[in-house]
């Protein structure tokens, strides 16, 4: 048990009779009878087990009961918004020297959860993920009571075989019946991963020689990519300068036709071309690039052929839907993210390969002998830590497997075509709506809309009108986030201005909550 001044019993006598022993002075002084010697407290454990596991039934109670069950009930606040001066006096973030008696450290877990954002309430639309999956939930608490590192079968054996088992259904979804991948953190090294990989293998010296044994590169992607494809040429010594950005249609499809031209154009400059990235689900408009057209592009210039699926790949369940990525199985690699649309909370991560001689162990691998020992008792193919440029791995896998056992792909593909039902009703619900416009029909479940107060309507033709309906998003938001009602994000694009993305991937999300979304946008901005 925990004592009154924050530490076991048993402990705090021995510090206690240690101090008062310290600061005598008297020659002769018998020790204290509670004092042992440095090596005798080697002989007991420096935790109190029976005290840890009571803290531990306790922080659980307060989880399930202010994260899980308050955070998912719309009658609860999606946030309770305070200005950052505020918070950091409400949360006390100061760390001391002393340490503090077990009912106020489950008051900092409760005041924690109390002042962040709820991303599992069911009006929550303000990122790609949100929402709460119950068995996903149980796998990650797993994941982190187990704290193991996947980079070796010795110390991960369940994980590195679940981890193999689980992307080998991603592949088969994509349509290879072979291939390779590893989980990473997040879709942004996913597809700095690709970049690094299609650049080994155009030029292997380049990972022993650095940039000396490179010609100056250049990188093919949409205007409507994401900033991780800059970031990563940025990271690997590319340049953004020699990221060549696609033009798009007006609904953000990459045009195949300019990809040709801007081949040709780095090609004039001296440029060697080397690699395609596609998006598929765009993070604004949620647009699908033509994979079939741009790979056709890539095959006649024999260059490696990306698909950024973070976002849009897990319509590949959806026997409905997934010919929007009709041709991804042409890719060379693939990016996809299960946190988002299959809410396995973050962080979820695939970098899959179609490639199958060990090119991802051969770009990334330095062999250290501590970890990597050739001479192991056991098939030291299952050591595939290797394969990443990360030593320690968090496990990513056991969410989703947990969470896929539990429903099974029936389950996954109803949830993916219940987003997309969700996106449809508020469609059809916003032409009904005065004030409501979208900004175009969406081909996924990215609801870009206006919400044009009445001071506004009927006065398009007016030189300000846009400039007025620009500030219209961000005030309705700032009134939302101060009531704690509901998260919608917003934000300008190419020269329109400020509108409402919407999405939905809470599969906690009723038609309630999606008609309180339209009424509550009308509400708070009927007086702009």
């Amino acid at each position: 048990m925990y004592s009154s001044k924050h530490g076991p019993k048993w402990l705090l006598q021995i510090l206690s009779c240690s101090r008062k022993q310290q600061a005598s002075s008297v020659p002769g002084t018998g020790p204290c009878p509670a004092v042992m010697a440095e090596a005798d407290l080697l002989d007991v454990p420096a935790l109190d087990k029976a005290a840890g596991e009571e803290f531990l039934q306790e922080a659980f109670g307060v989880i399930l009961e202010e994260a899980v069950r308050r955070g998912t009930d719309v009658a609860e606040k999606v946030c309770d918004w305070k200005e950052p001066e505020d918070l950091r006096h409400l949360l006390d973030l100061e760390l001391r020297g002393h340490g503090e008696p077990q009912p106020q450290v489950l008051q900092r877990c409760r005041d924690i959860i109390r002042y962040s954002v709820k991303t599992c309430h069911p009006r929550f639309f303000n990122q790609l993920f949100s929402g709460l999956d119950y068995h996903a939930l149980a796998g990650r608490m797993i994941t982190e009571t187990l704290n193991t590192s996947q980079y070796t079968y010795e110390i991960a054996p369940v994980f590195v075989l679940m981890e193999e088992v689980v992307l080998q259904k991603l592949r088969e979804l994509v349509g290879w019946g072979s291939g390779d991948g590893i989980f990473c953190p997040g879709g942004s090294i996913s597809n700095m991963y690709a970049m690094n990989v299609a650049r080994y293998h155009r030029f292997p010296d380049c990972k022993r020689r650095g940039l000396w044994a490179l010609p100056r590169l250049a990188v093919f992607t949409s205007k409507e990519c994401h900033y991780s494809i800059q970031k990563g040429a940025a990271f690997l010594g590319i340049g953004t300068d020699n990221v060549y950005l696609v033009g798009a249609d007006e609904r953000g499809k990459m045009i195949p036709a300019e990809l040709e031209k801007q081949i040709s154009q780095a090609q004039v400059e001296g440029a060697v071309p080397f690699f395609v990235s596609v998006t598929c689900g765009t993070t604004v408009l949620g647009a699908f690039d033509p994979l079939v057209a741009v790979a056709d592009v890539c095959e006649r210039h024999g260059l490696w052929f990306h698909v950024d699926a973070a976002w849009g790949g897990s319509v590949l369940l959806s026997q409905k839907h997934r010919h929007l990525l009709a041709g991804i199985e042409r890719a060379n690699s693939v990016a996809w993210n299960p946190h988002k649309m299959l809410t396995t909370g973050l962080q979820c991560s695939a970098f899959l390969l179609r490639n199958t001689s060990g090119l991802l162990h051969r770009c990334h691998s330095a062999g250290a002998t501590y970890l990597f020992q050739p001479d192991k008792f056991y098939n030291v193919a299952w050591d595939t830590g290797d394969k990443t440029v990360q030593c320690g791995r968090k496990v990513d896998c056991l969410k989703l497997w947990l969470l896929w056992k539990a429903v099974g792909t029936e389950g996954l593909e109803k949830r993916v075509d219940r987003a997309f039902a969700c996106t449809r009703y508020l469609v059809e619900e916003i032409k009904k709506r005065e004030g409501f416009q979208l900004v175009m029909e969406p081909e996924f479940i990215n609801l870009c809309f206006w919400f044009v107060p009445p001071s506004l309507r009927g006065k398009q033709a007016q030189a300000d009108y846009w400039e007025r309906l620009g500030k219209v998003a961000p005030a309705i938001k700032e009134r939302m986030m101060k009531a704690g009602s509901m998260l919608v994000g917003y934000q300008p694009h190419g020269s329109k201005a400020n509108f409402f993305r919407q999405i939905v991937t809470s599969p906690l999300v009723t038609r309630q909550d999606l008609d309180f979304f339209l009424d509550e946008i009308e509400r708070l901005g009927r007086d702009l």
